[in-house]
């Protein structure tokens, strides 16, 4: 761990395939803070780790100066709030903020979930998962055809 300059140390607790650490990661280079990433082993979890996110374990977990904060989406909101004044990642319109917020969750809850049950599944089970996957795709496609950026974010 080193100093990010300005009295700030940001650390990542991250895991390399992590969808989740990956969406805090692209925050902070949209923001341009500076970061260190602590790769992990979710087979042999860090001390560190286990410290920092005593209540599920897992990545990704953003370290700010000593203060941990878990759960991506949370992360993200902390992240906007703490570095305000550069790429807000969210719309200034509470509506439009609101289904951003909205797409985020359908993204955790239907789409990572939908992958995570192709990969263990045989047969018919997978050929039920590979459709839910693709409509839950569908579905997110439609909302992000109106531009480059989702929402206007």
């Amino acid at each position: 761990e080193k100093n990010m300059g300005g009295g700030e140390e940001v650390v990542v607790l991250d895991f390399w395939r992590s969808p989740y650490a990956m969406r805090v990661k692209v925050a902070l280079e949209e923001k341009g803070v500076k970061y260190v990433t602590k790769e992990e082993d979710l087979g042999n979890k860090s001390p560190l780790l286990l410290e920092m996110n005593p209540v599920h374990k897992l990545t990704p977990v953003l370290i700010h100066n000593g203060n941990p904060i878990s759960e991506s989406l949370v992360i993200l909101q902390y992240i906007d709030e703490v570095w305000p004044h550069s790429s807000p990642l969210l719309p200034s319109d509470p509506y439009l903020r609101s289904r951003v917020r909205f797409w985020g969750d359908f993204v955790d809850s239907k789409i990572y979930a939908a992958a995570k049950k192709l990969w263990p599944a045989k047969g018919e089970e997978q050929e039920t998962a590979k459709r839910e996957f693709i409509e839950s795709l569908k579905l997110l496609e439609e909302e992000l055809k109106d531009g480059p950026f989702f929402k206007g974010a």
